[in-house]
């Protein structure tokens, strides 16, 4: 097998399961790179879980969550407790000491069971009234709850939503932030939100949104610090306590460019600070929690609290959260409770020890790709154990060091999914080798008979060798040869479907005798017309000149087709559509070899020259001439044939420009002064025609419309792209090639 063959079994497949594999990774279909990476994650955490510290003998402050337990419900009553309940339990936290406290609950509303909702309540009549103005006597619950808030630094929320309605919350600082607003394309944003009552927002030191998200699976692991809402930075409940440790100092945003500099590069949110603060957040602006998981030490219960019977100065420069009981929260480590993950991130931001999330997409597309292509190239030398060792060892290696930069620098480096992409390359690759190897095993040489040339089977069966079933690369000719309004002859052949069929397959197989007879190999042979190529497998210096010998004949031998056809249906007494053919020709590199299964090979070739030859024959109806030829073609066969330029048209495999002339006889032809005239002609036309000069092409067409050999066809549809032009200019920068169709 040679070198191409191997390659060509080997790269395809697996370079194609890591191009898919890297399209999940940097598309994100359905959060499923998110998934994966999120496995990896959680892995890492409950592995090496972020051991319980209370943050005071570090930043001066521990972090407390206020239980709502069954204590605390047997004493209070159920919840929702009552302001006045909310009002008692923050004023026995100030004198406990404690710096923050933070109500992650809905505060939107007044008391249900405040004097002035009870009033309301009560019947008309003189005891009713007497009543309410007993009740009027009475201090408010929704007072004294926002006495207490103003009695400490207190922290309430608002909830963001995209529901119309509500009042924008009372920001108490703006967030800092100088870049474009690009940069924050990734943080959430809403249209609305529903805040705390009036008083408690300006009885607050600090307003936050509440809001959470989890990820594609669910599971929360990192917690929001900012959002937006109308355009301005908000902050959430946490970057609110942030400001508040630190004097009140407005909290600011930082940016950093991530991707490769000069080529896919854009700033992202990278960092939240207030102060000494500075906490790393993913581009959405959430951090990213190294969680610890519950741990008792950092719980109080609001009965105890109550009673006063907390250990002296347990809550002294401390951070309490309270939040509705009951609500849970999927986390690496598993449920939490809301006020324990505010615990935890707190935790995180005063010992600094959040998870320093890493935008690593080009990094591990980079480290996929190299992999890849050396698997590749190991494979394709069928050093199998070699590509083996090096996927095995590329993977360990991406484990081994995200390991360790999660263990000794808290840093998020994706590894898994890469990982992933190189395992499934790496299998896709060795079933591509296993296949090629059964393949070989058990591959049969077949007869070619339909496809090769007589003389071309005699030389094969002298030098086998020259067959080469496994592959090259070659420089043919490929001819594409097809029936012309195939569907409105068979419609003239309606009351004879025996005899369409019998006709037609007689056309077929004169022409490709023709073609046969010229030394080509005959390839896709239907109804409407076959494929032949030259120069393979046998080589043929004069291939392009061969083929438009046979186009040449063909149209000879379709003459006397048509005459035999005409005197049958003559004789039936039925009407007569002559066939008409179309051919394209075309030169260029293409890949020959056998293929098929254990019970038929055949000999095929391949590659772009093939199917612009197709191209090419499906627009020559529009030209007139039967035969057209690409420029390849006419400058390897010029000097055998006559060819006079017809279009230049965005005709190639890859929708590029190739300019197209149509063949329209011998040398004898291209030495005629009728030839020279139309083709001096055909050259100022579309000279004009690149130069946009609309007028003088009309003119020019007009003239040579009155030369013999001339097309009406051709120029009727120049005529109509000019038309088109002057409706669409195609710009100065245009290169004079036709890219729109007309219909």
């Amino acid at each position: 097998m040679s070198v191409g063959a191997k390659w060509a079994a080997v790269w395809v497949l697996p370079l194609a399961v890591a191009t898919l594999a890297m399209a999940v990774m940097a598309g994100d279909p359905g959060g499923l790179a998110s998934r994966i990476r999120g496995i990896q994650f959680d892995s890492y955490q409950y592995l090496a879980p972020r051991p319980y510290e209370d943050p005071r003998a570090s930043s001066g402050y521990s972090v407390r969550v206020l239980d709502v337990d069954d204590a605390s419900l047997k004493r209070f009553g159920p919840w929702p407790w009552p302001h006045g309940v909310l009002a008692r339990l923050i004023g026995e936290l100030k004198a406990a000491g404690a710096a923050v406290v933070v109500l992650d609950l809905p505060l939107a509303t007044p008391d249900p069971t405040s004097p002035e909702a009870l009033a309301r309540d009560l019947p008309a009549g003189s005891e009713g009234d007497a009543a309410r103005k007993a009740l009027a006597d009475l201090p408010s619950p929704d007072t004294a709850l926002a006495a207490a808030l103003a009695s400490i630094n207190a922290v309430t929320g608002f909830t963001l939503t995209d529901t119309a309605g509500g009042a924008a919350p009372a920001l108490k600082a703006p967030i800092g932030f100088d870049g474009a607003p690009a940069t924050l394309a990734s943080v959430p944003a809403f249209g609305h939100a529903v805040p705390a009552l009036s008083a408690f927002e300006t009885a607050s030191t600090g307003v936050g949104a509440e809001n959470l998200a989890g990820d594609a699976d669910g599971k929360l692991r990192a917690m929001p610090l900012v959002f937006r809402m109308d355009g301005k930075l908000v902050p959430s409940l946490d970057a609110e306590v942030m400001r508040l440790l630190n004097g009140g100092v407005p909290l600011s945003l930082d940016a950093r460019e991530t991707g490769l500099p000069g080529l896919v590069s854009r700033e992202r949110v990278a960092r939240v600070k207030a102060g000494a603060l500075s906490v790393p957040v993913r581009a959405n602006g959430a951090m990213e929690i190294y969680f610890s998981g519950p741990d008792r030490a950092r719980h109080i219960s609001a009965a105890t609290l109550d009673d006063d019977a907390l250990a002296t100065g347990s809550l002294v420069k401390a951070i309490v959260y309270l939040s509705a009981p009951g609500q849970t929260v999927a986390t690496p480590l598993g449920p939490q409770s809301l006020a324990e993950i505010h615990a935890e991130a707190m935790e995180n931001i005063l010992l600094g020890t959040a998870l320093r999330p890493v935008a690593g997409l080009y990094g591990g597309l980079t480290f996929v790709l190299i992999v890849a292509i050396g698997m590749v190239l190991l494979l394709a030398r069928q050093r199998l154990i070699w590509a083996g060792a090096l996927t095995v060892g590329a993977i360990a290696l991406a484990q081994t060091v995200t390991w360790l930069l999660f263990v000794n620098t808290h840093t998020l480096f994706d590894s898994l999914g890469p990982s992933l992409a190189l395992a499934a390359s790496f299998l896709a690759g060795l079933a591509a080798r296993s296949i090629e190897v059964m393949r070989r095993r058990s591959a049969l040489r077949a007869t070619f008979s339909s496809a090769l040339p007589q003389p071309v089977l005699d030389e094969i069966a002298k030098r086998p060798a020259l067959l080469n079933l496994a592959g090259q690369t070659r420089q043919v000719t490929c001819l594409a040869c097809g029936v012309r309004g195939y569907a409105v002859l068979a419609e003239s052949f309606a009351d004879d479907p025996a005899g369409f069929i019998r006709s037609i397959g007689a056309a077929m197989a004169r022409l490709t005798d023709v073609a046969r007879a010229h030394g080509a190999t005959v390839d896709c042979v239907t109804a409407e017309g076959f494929l032949a190529y030259w120069n393979a497998p046998l080589d043929d210096s004069e291939h392009a000149i061969r083929a438009c010998e046979a186009a040449n004949r063909m149209t000879v031998v379709l003459a006397e087709i048509n005459e035999q056809l005409s005197r049958e249906r003559r004789f039936d007494g039925t009407a007569f559509e002559p066939i008409e053919i179309g051919i394209g020709i075309s030169t260029g590199p293409a890949i020959a070899g056998g293929v098929g299964d254990s019970r038929c090979t055949a000999y095929t070739v391949t590659g772009e020259c093939t199917l612009l030859a197709a191209r090419i024959r499906a627009r020559s109806a529009q030209y007139g001439p039967a035969v057209v030829v690409s420029e390849d073609t006419r400058k390897a066969a010029e000097r055998g044939y006559a060819f006079l330029e017809v279009d230049y048209i965005a005709l190639g495999p890859r929708g590029e420009a190739v300019k197209l002339h149509a063949m329209l006889g011998n040398p004898l032809v291209r030495a005629s002064p009728k030839f020279r005239a139309l083709a001096t002609f055909h050259e100022h036309i579309f000279q004009s025609l690149r130069t946009q000069q609309w007028e003088k092409t009309r003119e020019l067409i007009t003239q040579c419309r009155k030369l013999s050999g001339a097309s009406p066809k051709l120029y009727e549809l120049h005529l109509a792209r000019i038309a088109y032009f002057e409706k669409n200019p195609p710009g100065a920068d245009w290169d004079g090639a036709f890219r729109t169709i007309l219909k």
